[in-house]
């Protein structure tokens, strides 16, 4: 069986309280880190510098990760190549604790976990092949190169007929011009005065 590269001996250190101890592990990551459009991906150079302190209780990991993340861009599929750098720190305690996640086994800390969970936490959720990324065409498939222009929403065709009858009522609704006119006051009381004229008739007359 194949010992894990992220295993590290503490077997010279262990219950040596304010001891230090400097490392450098350099390896070709042995499984895929990470599910989503991000990831680094299995084979990839992995150069991990880590120190450990001997505490009362444990064993304090304090690592630097650098390696490359591959994937692809969320808006135009293009595919990734970037550098990841990841810095964690992480407590492994000598005996069973509900409050830490890491233990000591064997006189040895496997930072796999610990690394795992920095590097996807790290990883980005929607990663892009640049911040202004226009992404695709929705019609041509291809990658846009410059903003597509505003066109106006599409109307459903069953609507057609109640946006005519709209405007055919909004024009009957309005007051006919023209034909009629409204008298204004010199003229109503002109014709008052007309026929109070014609109702008492000419003088000397029943």
């Amino acid at each position: 069986m194949t010992s894990s590269p992220y295993l590290v001996n503490i077997a010279t250190i262990v219950g040596k309280a304010g001891t230090m101890r400097t490392l450098e592990l350099d390896f070709d990551a042995p499984e895929r880190i990470g599910e989503g459009l991000g990831y680094i991906e299995k084979g990839t150079p992995i150069e991990l510098d880590v120190r450990l302190e001997v505490l009362h209780d444990g064993i304090l990991a304090t690592a630097s990760l650098e390696s490359r993340m591959s994937g692809e861009c969320s808006r135009c599929l293009t595919p990734l190549d970037e550098p990841l750098r990841v810095d964690f720190a992480e407590l492994f305690a000598y005996a069973r604790d509900e409050a830490l996640e890491y233990e000591v086994h064997d006189d040895t800390v496997d930072l796999e976990p610990p690394v795992r969970d920095a590097v996807v936490l790290a990883l980005p959720f929607q990663p892009v092949c640049r911040p202004d990324c226009l992404g695709l065409d929705p019609e041509t498939g291809e990658k846009l190169v410059e903003p597509l222009e505003e066109q106006a929403p599409a109307v459903d065709p069953r609507w057609a007929a109640l946006a005519g009858f709209g405007a055919s009522t909004e024009a009957a609704e309005e007051p006919a011009t023209g034909s009629e006119e409204v008298a204004g006051p010199r003229e109503t009381e002109s014709r008052e005065d007309a026929r109070n004229h014609d109702y008492k008739g000419e003088p000397g007359q029943r």
